[in-house]
């Protein structure tokens, strides 16, 4: 008797705050690849929550460039913005449990007192004693201007990634009560992400590891609202440039727009990702159903890959050698 469908899912989730570039192009490539090979289902999700950052036109541009790379989901897109209810049931069911609380105070606020941006991220550390007297006791939610924040425990968080391996990470010190509703009457990421994942029916979440410490958040929410099964994560090293920093405009033009406009076959590059994923011996173009085939998770570097000149040299130059041999930082 044939197995039946595979119970899991995973999700395509660009945030149309800009254009997607070779970063982001091989996590959702490998993210694709797994699904499909795993036999998962793929839900596509836009998270455009992310108010004033929201650029239009940038969904649709990512939509058509993950279609130009040779990737496909199941259902969606779904638009985060479509609609506000589920989120909002879920901080009604935190605010009963006494799980969350308002909080006036802003950044500038808790910078001034003393707390400072916790590296790499531009959030502000929100400890235990900037708490009102009455947080922890049930309330009623409302979503007028005011943020809410969520009751941090302090306690330990074991991520148990299947890429990363087991990662112990304690929110309540990271970043402390942590915003979860906006004064612009929007759920925050860390809670919007949870809820439509739940509801949605996602199980693997695949993504970069600049996000293991939201997972410690994120399934804190999970627990908070007693939501199973939690989702086993998958977090993989990041794309940086040269010196360091995560892939951005800084180090020059890599969006998949760009090279798709100079009429660069998205075969060269998947065959550029795929050499970024550990991947040797493939052919000079190589399309997304071929990568899947290949992909070995094993084979992937457990450091941050380097994006230099020289590979963006290498996809507009069209010829039949391999790409520049990895580097990576370690």
């Amino acid at each position: 008797m044939p197995p039946g469908p595979s119970p899991h899912a995973t999700r395509l989730a660009p945030s149309p705050t800009g254009a997607l570039h070779l970063g982001n192009a091989r996590t959702f490539l490998v993210n694709w690849a797994l699904a499909r090979a795993r036999g998962w289902r793929i839900v596509l999700r836009i998270e455009d929550l992310d108010g004033p950052r929201i650029r239009p036109g940038a969904a649709e541009a990512a939509i058509d460039a993950l279609q130009w790379l040779g990737l496909d989901w199941d259902e969606g897109p779904h638009y985060q913005s479509a609609d506000l209810s589920p989120y909002r049931e879920a901080m009604e069911r935190l605010a009963r449990r006494g799980s969350v609380y308002p909080s006036a105070l802003s950044r500038a606020d808790v910078e001034a007192a003393g707390s400072a941006p916790q590296e790499g991220s531009g959030e502000v550390v929100f400890p235990a004693s900037f708490r009102p007297p009455d947080a922890g006791t049930p309330r009623s939610f409302d979503d007028h201007a005011t943020p809410w924040r969520f009751l941090t425990p302090d306690a330990e968080v074991i991520v148990d990634d299947a890429f990363a391996g087991e990662r112990r990470v304690r929110p309540a010190g990271d970043i402390g009560d942590f915003i979860v509703w906006t004064r612009h009457g929007q759920p925050a990421y860390q809670l919007a992400v949870v809820v439509d994942d739940h509801r949605q029916g996602v199980t693997q979440v695949v993504r970069g590891d600049d996000l293991i410490s939201s997972a410690g958040r994120q399934l804190l929410l999970y627990r908070a609202l007693s939501l199973v099964p939690e989702p086993t994560y998958t977090h993989l090293p990041l794309v940086r440039g040269a010196d360091g920093r995560r892939l951005a405009k800084r180090h020059g033009d890599t969006r998949l727009d760009t090279y798709r406009a100079a009429g660069i076959d998205p075969r060269r590059v998947v065959r550029l990702l795929a050499h970024w994923c550990g991947l040797t011996g493939t052919p000079p173009l190589l399309s997304a159903a071929e990568f899947r085939d290949r992909l070995d998770l094993r084979t992937i570097p457990r450091e941050p890959v380097m994006f230099t000149p020289e590979d963006d040299a290498w996809l507009k130059d069209r010829s039949d050698r391999p790409p520049p041999s990895r580097r990576a930082r370690g």
